[in-house]
């Protein structure tokens, strides 16, 4: 059901919109959710296409108050001034980082903290603050519903990139552990369908990536001292060739975060890297 530009109702207090930017990176494309009827959240507006701006508005109108981002990425935030021009709502979310494919024109009028909430008569929506992905990532939990917006935390379909520097691999780990104090239901992600059994979801992702660290050990062991483009190809020797430049910005975030546990070392005179044996 993810057609774009056709609300699709989740449940009483949430629809969903899906913007027209279908992609490798972005899935069906970018999932922006509408929270309540008569005063809406519009969380994630998406990127700044027309034809999707003009469905949020044309779905919510007159009834939106809020415009709430995850974060900064240019497929997530773009559209909130347009809507937030039309309407009048405020904008709620955290600056963008000085880092790559940031949307630099967001500027909220409410700076987030982890644990605000943005309650109404209709729903309550709290912040958990989830660096990893970028530093300045948060999730929304909706209480009534047990459902987390996780924007690019969690996707469905595929695994987060960890960007460096703003992207912290270390961090993601700790964040997707963050959730598991939650009472979690639902999963509601920035890209594919909701998600049920959260808790074994977070649980898989946490295995996932820790499994990945140690094929990143184990390449480090297999092949010494070497580059990224030799060691991607043995870390993710599972992935398609094709994505391998994508996936060396989460391998060197793994990377950088052994160097901070002083377990792996990097040489700055040809940027190689190696384990260091313990």
């Amino acid at each position: 059901v993810l057609d774009h530009g056709v609300p699709f109702r989740l449940n009483s207090r949430v629809r969903r919109i899906v913007a027209p930017n279908p992609g490798v990176m972005t899935g069906a494309g970018t999932n922006t959710y509408l929270l309540g009827d008569e005063q809406v959240a519009v969380l994630d507006p998406g990127p700044a296409i027309e034809s999707h701006i003009e469905a949020i508005l044309e779905t919510a109108g007159d009834k939106i108050r809020w415009v709430v981002c995850t974060h900064t990425h240019t497929d997530h935030s773009p559209a909130w001034k347009a809507i937030a021009e039309a309407t009048g709502a405020e904008a709620i979310g955290a600056s963008a980082p000085d880092n790559m494919f940031q949307d630099e024109t967001f500027t909220p009028a409410r700076e987030l903290a982890h644990d605000d909430v943005l309650a109404t008569p209709e729903f309550t929506l709290r912040a958990v603050h989830t660096p990893g992905h970028v530093a300045n990532h948060f999730c929304f939990f909706l209480e009534e519903e047990r459902m987390l917006f996780a924007g690019d935390h969690i996707m469905n379909g595929s695994t987060v990139v960890i960007v460096p520097p703003s992207g912290d691999m270390k961090a993601y780990i700790e964040s997707l552990q963050l959730l598991l104090r939650y009472n979690l239901h639902l999963i509601a992600p920035g890209h594919g369908e909701v998600m049920e059994d959260s808790r074994g979801v977070v649980e898989w992702l946490v295995n996932h990536r820790l499994q990945r660290e140690a094929k990143v050990i184990k390449g480090l062991q297999t092949v010494g001292r070497t580059d990224l483009d030799r060691l991607v190809k043995v870390v993710y020797d599972d992935v398609d060739p094709g994505l391998h430049e994508m996936a060396k910005l989460s391998m060197t975030a793994h990377l950088i975060k052994l160097h901070h546990e002083n377990r792996a070392l990097q040489h700055p005179d040809d940027d190689s890297w190696e384990l260091i044996e313990i």
